[in-house]
C-alpha cells in the first residue's frame, strides 16, 4: 500500500478501523454538520461506537454469517453501524434509501436479511413493506433512528426497536474484554458486504464481496496514487454505492485521513469553503456540473480570458481552488463515463483529474490510470495483482472486456445461474466493451447489450453518438437507442432527448423571442443533426424523440436504458 506514510499489509475491514484507532484514535475520522455546526467523531470513536452496535445486533439475536441489511441517507451512523456489523462477520446489505417500495422488498427479500438498521427516512416504504402482500420471512428486527417508534414486537413477529435506546442498552456489554465484538473475527474470505447491482439492465442482483476484495482493492489502488494523512475526502456519493463505499469511505479509514459529509448536494459549493477537501469523488454528471459553473464565470471575466488564452490557466486555477476550500489537489471520477474534455480542463486549471473503471463485482474498481499517468480517453490500466483482457476483439480492437484478480466477487447471492453468466474460464464477463492499447491502457466504448448492429452489420456504440449530441448546448442529455421497422432484420439508430430549457429560455430573453414546445422540439431535433455530422453517417439518428422529463437514472447517475424503446415511437 503506498500510502504516504506506509502501514502493514492490510487484510479485512475489521484490520483497517483496529489499525486506525490504534495508530490515530484522536485524529478526526468524520466531520458532519449538524444543526448549522460541523461536528467531528475520531477514529477511536469509530472503534467505540462498532463495538456497540456489534453487541447490539448480538442482542437481537444476529449472528456471525447472516445478513443484516442498512438502510440510511448518508450520515455517521451509517458508517459505525456498518463497521459494527462487518467487523464481527456479520453480512452487511447496503439498500439504497431512494428505492421504491417493490425494490427494497425483493433485496430484503432475495437476502434473507434478518434485520435492519434504518433511518427515520426510510420509515414509509417499511411500513409499507410490512403492511403489504409480500411476505419477507426471514426479517426479525427492524431497528431504526430518529425516534420513530419504541421497542415493540408486531403482530407480524417482526421487533421494531429504537437505534439509540437498543445501543444505550448494550453499552457497558461492548466495553467488555468478551464482547462480541472482540469474540468474532471475520477472516479475508468472509462475505463483507452483498451489494446490489443498480439495475441499468433489470432486476438487481447480490454481489458477495468479501473483505479480502475490498483490502486488496486498497492496497492495489493506493500503488497508484498516494494519499497523505493531511488528506480530507470530500464525501458526496451515497455509501450504500460500491465506489462511494471503497473509495470515500475504506480508503480513508486506510489512510487514517479525514472524510467530510456534505449535508446535500445543494450545499456542495458552501461545504467545500467551509471545510477545505483536498479529494473529491465524483460521478462525471457533478464534475460537469462544478467546471460549467467555474466556466461560466470566466467567460464574463476579461482578464481570466486573456490569461487563459496566454496559457496561464494554471495561475487561474489557483484562483479556483481558493473559492473551493483552497486545498483540492485531486477529482476521481467513477460511476459512468467521462467526457475527455472535462477531464482535460480541470487539469488545464492545475486540478489533476482522471477517472477510473469497475462495477460492483469488482469491488468496484478494475483499472485506473497510476496519477501521473493519464491518458486521456482512457479509464487506466489493470490494479497492480490484477488483469484485464478483451474477448474476440474485432478488426479495431474492440470487444468484451474481461476481468480477473482477488478483487473480483464470490458470485451473485443464492444466484448460481446469473453467477455462471459471469464466469467463464475464471474471467469475470463483464458486458462493457473496449479495447487495450499497447501499454495495457484500457479505452472503452460502450455496453454489450447496448450495442446497435444495423442492417449491414455495422456495430454502432451508442455512447459515441451521445458524445457527439451532448456538443449542443440545447440538448441536456440523451440516450441512443437501436429500433427496428416492421420486418427489418437490422437495427436503425435513434435517439432520445431532453432540452436544456434553462439555455433555451436564456436565449429566448436575449433574443426577445417567444417558443411553443413545438418550437423546442423542432430546436432540439435540429440540434441532434447538426451535432452528429461529425460521425459517420450511418451512425446517425434516423429516428429523434424530445421528451421534456429527465431520463430515469440510477443513483450514479446512469440512465436505465432497459426502461426506453422506439420500436413504436412516431418519427
Amino acid at each position: 500500500m503506498r500510502a504516504a506514510n506506509g502501514y502493514d499489509k492490510m487484510s479485512t475491514i475489521r484490520t483497517l478501523l483496529l489499525d486506525a484507532a490504534a495508530q490515530r484514535p484522536s485524529a478526526i475520522a468524520l466531520r458532519w454538520k449538524a444543526e448549522g455546526e460541523w461536528r467531528t467523531w475520531t477514529f477511536a470513536d469509530y472503534h467505540s461506537k462498532a463495538r456497540n452496535v456489534s453487541e447490539a445486533a448480538a442482542s437481537l439475536g444476529v449472528k456471525t454469517g447472516m445478513r443484516v441489511a442498512l438502510m440510511m441517507e448518508n450520515r455517521p451512523e451509517w458508517i459505525t453501524t456498518y463497521l459494527g456489523l462487518a467487523c464481527c462477520g456479520i453480512e452487511v446489505v447496503p439498500v439504497d434509501i431512494n428505492l421504491r417500495e417493490r425494490e427494497v422488498s425483493h433485496i430484503l427479500r432475495d437476502s434473507e436479511a434478518t434485520a435492519l438498521f434504518a433511518s427515520g427516512k426510510a420509515w414509509p416504504q417499511i411500513h409499507a413493506i410490512e403492511t403489504g402482500e409480500l411476505r419477507l420471512d426471514s426479517l426479525r428486527n427492524v431497528v431504526l433512528l430518529d425516534g420513530v417508534f419504541k421497542q415493540e414486537r408486531k403482530d407480524n413477529g417482526i421487533l421494531h426497536s429504537d437505534y439509540e435506546s437498543l445501543l444505550a442498552s448494550t453499552e457497558k456489554a461492548a466495553l467488555r474484554p468478551d464482547s462480541y465484538f472482540d469474540r468474532n473475527v471475520p477472516s479475508e474470505s468472509d462475505i463483507a458486504s452483498i451489494i446490489y447491482t443498480s439495475g441499468t439492465t433489470g432486476r438487481s442482483k447480490g454481489a458477495m464481496l468479501t473483505h479480502g476484495n475490498f483490502t486488496f482493492q486498497l492496497e492495489s489502488a493506493l500503488q497508484y496514487f498516494t494519499v497523505y494523512q493531511w488528506d480530507n475526502f470530500l464525501l458526496v456519493l451515497p455509501l450504500h454505492h460500491a465506489f462511494a463505499f471503497t473509495a470515500n469511505f475504506l480508503v480513508p479509514l486506510a489512510c487514517m485521513c479525514e472524510s467530510s459529509m456534505v449535508e446535500n448536494l445543494r450545499t456542495i459549493p458552501e461545504n467545500m469553503k467551509e471545510v477545505s477537501p483536498t479529494i473529491l469523488l465524483a460521478v462525471p454528471l457533478l464534475a460537469e456540473k462544478m467546471l460549467n459553473s467555474i466556466q461560466a464565470k470566466l467567460k464574463k471575466n476579461t482578464v481570466a480570458k486573456l490569461m487563459i488564452s496566454l496559457g496561464m490557466s494554471k495561475i487561474i486555477g489557483k484562483k479556483i481552488v481558493e473559492n473551493l476550500g483552497g486545498r483540492l489537489r485531486m477529482i476521481i471520477c467513477g460511476g459512468a463515463a467521462s467526457d475527455p474534455g472535462m477531464l482535460r480542463a480541470y487539469n488545464k486549471l492545475g486540478i489533476k483529474t482522471f477517472e477510473g473503471y469497475g462495477l460492483t463485482e469488482t469491488s468496484p474498481i478494475a483499472a485506473l490510470p497510476p496519477e501521473n499517468e493519464i491518458r486521456f480517453g482512457t479509464v487506466g490500466k489493470a490494479l497492480p495483482g490484477c488483469e484485464l483482457s478483451i474477448k474476440n476483439p474485432d478488426e479495431n480492437g474492440i470487444g468484451e472486456v474481461l476481468v480477473k484478480g482477488p478483487i473480483v466477487m464470490k458470485g451473485y447471492f443464492h444466484n448460481d445461474a446469473a453467477t455462471a453468466e459471469v464466469f467463464k474460464d475464471g474471467w469475470l464477463h463483464t458486458g462493457d466493451l473496449g479495447k487495450l492499447d499497447a501499454d495495457g491502457y484500457l479505452t472503452l466504448t460502450g455496453r454489450k447489450k447496448s450495442l446497435i448492429v444495423n442492417r449491414e452489420g455495422k456495430n454502432i456504440y451508442p455512447e459515441e453518438v451521445e458524445l457527439a449530441i451532448k456538443e449542443s448546448e440545447y440538448i441536456l442529455e440523451s440516450i441512443v437507442i437501436g429500433f427496428k421497422l416492421n420486418g427489418e432484420t437490422g437495427e436503425r439508430v435513434g435517439a432520445i432527448v431532453v432540452p436544456n430549457l434553462d439555455r433555451i429560455e436564456e436565449d429566448r430573453k436575449a433574443k426577445g423571442q417567444s417558443m411553443s414546445d413545438d418550437d423546442i422540439i423542432a430546436l432540439c431535433k435540429s440540434e441532434v443533426q447538426r451535432t452528429v455530422k461529425a460521425i459517420a453517417e450511418y451512425k446517425r439518428p434516423r429516428r429523434i424523440q424530445v421528451r421534456f422529463e429527465p431520463l430515469e437514472k440510477t443513483t450514479t447517475q446512469k440512465v436505465k436504458r432497459y426502461l426506453y424503446n422506439l420500436d413504436n415511437s412516431g418519427e
